[in-house]
C-alpha cells in the first residue's frame, strides 16, 4: 500500500506495519481457540545493561462478546522480547516483528500455561 505521500509502501505483514496500514492492532486465534488483540508494552527490566525491556500483551476477548462490543475475557503476556536503552529502540524492535512469529509467540504463551489467561 502507498502512503499517503506516495514516498513508500507499507509493509503490513510486520506487527508495526500491520498497524500502520490498518490503524488497529492485528488480532489472532490461539491455539485455545480464544480470539486475542495484541500490544506492546515497554517496562524497566532491572538490568543496568539494558534497562528497557518490551513484551507482548495479548488481550483475549469473550466469544460472540456483547451486544454493546466485544468484553475482554483475560490476558497472557510474554516474556521481553527486546531490551535496550530506550523505549523507542525496543518499540521499534518489536514493531519489525513478522505477523508469523507474533502469532508463534501467542501460541507458545497459550502452551507454556493453558489455564493463565486471566
Amino acid at each position: 500500500m502507498i502512503d499517503s505521500h506516495g514516498a513508500g509502501v507499507a509493509d503490513d505483514s510486520t506487527l508495526g506495519g500491520y498497524v500502520a496500514v490498518h490503524g488497529r492492532p492485528p488480532s489472532f486465534g490461539g491455539v485455545d481457540g480464544a480470539p486475542y488483540s495484541v500490544d506492546v508494552v515497554v517496562d524497566e527490566t532491572g538490568d543496568a545493561a539494558a534497562p528497557i525491556g518490551a513484551y507482548l500483551l495479548f488481550i483475549q476477548w469473550a466469544p460472540g462478546g456483547d451486544a454493546g462490543g466485544a468484553t475482554i475475557h483475560g490476558h497472557r503476556e510474554s516474556d521481553f522480547l527486546a531490551r535496550g536503552a530506550s523505549e523507542d529502540d525496543v518499540r521499534a524492535a518489536l514493531a519489525r516483528m513478522p505477523l508469523l512469529t507474533v502469532k508463534a509467540t501467542l501460541d507458545a504463551v497459550i502452551r507454556r500455561d493453558p489455564s493463565s489467561a486471566a
